[in-house]
């Protein structure tokens, strides 16, 4: 792991333990409760977002790398961030929480098969056809280190140190919002010589992408009647993925092909600007309804 890669780590792994701060066990108890909500979170994610994105693939007429990343993007299971971006905008975070750590455990099966299926019978990117290995032991490392570690740490400390917790909070998350601010900069910076006039319409690509998966997620809890915390988790779960992950496996597969790498960069960063616009808006909604 690089320097890089560490500081990102322990930024989001801070990030959990200062959502974990405000939750309490009876959050997950509710949620437990309610399993309906979980499947709900997970719809968006495994079923339609991958379907929707394969028929997408077959209408548009793109280079087959970028359909490749489309699908490989849409394959992958929502990250961390989405816990942090469903707090912010006064989701249910338990839930968010929930969701993403049983899609990363779905995911060593789901993300490969999504991906090898929808890859294969879409002529345009047949030839692109890789046998996708997942390392296990990678996810499950990252599932540990950045959502249950501090995700534990932070529901034990809220309640054995609760004083100190109410102090933690606010510092905590103002961190989290800097630290997202950072990430859409930093992103912005690192992929500064991508962003020329010719990059428009693959940026209009992602943002329709994205829509999507958001579209997906408003769609099935709208339809499953979930509450209206839930229905906000479930939303940014359907259209947070784990653009890392996709980057990763893009190394890996595919020798870093610069329009697979273009597009999922993109998506890493404009998924956080989507989910901070959503949660922006909520809390003003939230705020004018309290009035």
């Amino acid at each position: 792991m690089s320097t890089q890669q560490l500081i990102l780590s322990l930024v989001l792994a801070t990030m959990v333990f200062s959502v974990a701060l405000e939750l309490r066990l009876d959050d997950f108890k509710r949620v437990a409760q309610t399993p309906k909500a979980v499947i709900c979170g997970l719809i968006p994610q495994f079923i339609l977002l991958p379907v929707g994105t394969w028929l997408a693939t077959l209408v548009l007429d793109l280079p087959s790398n970028i359909e490749a990343a489309m699908i490989l993007v849409a394959a992958c299971p929502g990250g961390s961030l989405s816990n942090v971006v469903t707090h912010l905008g006064r989701g249910n975070t338990a839930l968010s929480v929930s969701v993403s750590a049983v899609a990363s455990v779905i995911a060593l099966f789901a993300t490969p098969f999504n991906f090898s299926w929808m890859i294969a019978t879409n002529p345009g990117t047949a030839a692109w056809l890789k046998t996708l290995a997942l390392d296990p032991s990678g996810i499950w490392l990252s599932l540990l280190l950045l959502l249950a570690i501090p995700m534990a740490l932070g529901l034990l400390a809220s309640h054995r140190l609760p004083d100190l917790t109410a102090r933690l909070r606010k510092p905590l998350g103002n961190f989290a919002v800097a630290a997202l601010i950072l990430f859409i900069v930093g992103g912005l910076i690192k992929e500064r010589q991508l962003l020329t006039l010719g990059l428009l319409p693959l940026l209009l690509i992602v943002v329709l992408h994205n829509a999507s998966g958001l579209l997906f997620g408003w769609i099935t809890s709208t339809l499953m009647g979930v509450s209206v915390r839930d229905r906000r988790a479930v939303m940014i779960e359907g259209g947070m993925q784990n653009s890392g992950l996709a980057l990763g496996i893009i190394a890996l597969q595919f020798n870093s092909d610069l329009g697979m790498v273009t597009l999922a960069s993109l998506w890493g960063i404009w998924h956080i600007v989507s989910g901070m616009t959503l949660a922006y808006f909520w809390r003003r909604q939230d705020a004018r309804l309290a009035v």
